[in-house]
């Protein structure tokens, strides 16, 4: 069924999961159709002054555009710092050649469509603060400490017979 949100709709509310700098706002007009992607996920967002979208990361395993609807911004990548304005498409492919963070440069908010490809699961990296996210779950850890798969498997027989006492 075709599901319609009308510009007249729009409800940006604040995640309540951000911090100072991070103020990012979404439409939540999307949940009130009860509309629930399966594969592609997408959020209107308003990124009010001197805010950040999110701390820098890339996905490995989703790709994800943004469209930008009104305003400016900044937008770093591995390349660098960019300023975009509207109507620019930016398209950040998984990896880490697609790290991606926008930041409203701006004295006016700007919005943005959020666009992301979506199979379930996806590991997010933040480069700048050596941290992993595990997604949907939200588990979060620090890179550096990756371990080699059979670290503290050694004491196996151990473990199996104290299973076999039982």
């Amino acid at each position: 069924m075709a599901t319609i949100i009308k510009k007249g709709e729009r409800d940006y509310q604040p995640n309540p999961n951000k911090i100072d700098g991070f103020r990012l706002f979404t439409d939540i007009s999307r949940e009130k159709h009860g509309i629930n992607p399966q594969y592609l996920n997408f959020d209107l967002r308003q990124l009010n002054p001197h805010q950040y979208c999110a701390a820098y990361h890339f996905h490995r395993y989703a790709e994800e555009m943004f469209l930008l609807l009104s305003g400016s911004a900044t937008l770093r990548t591995p390349n660098g710092l960019e300023v975009v304005h509207e109507g620019d498409i930016m398209f950040f492919e998984a990896g880490e050649t697609g790290a991606h963070q926008l930041y409203n440069h701006t004295e006016t908010p700007c919005t943005y469509l959020d666009l992301r490809s979506y199979i379930g699961h996806d590991v997010c990296e933040y480069p700048d603060s050596d941290k992993i996210l595990i997604v949907p779950n939200g588990e979060t850890f620090r890179r550096h400490t990756q371990l080699p798969y059979f670290d503290g498997e050694t004491d196996v027989d151990k473990i199996w017979d104290e299973l076999r006492k039982k």
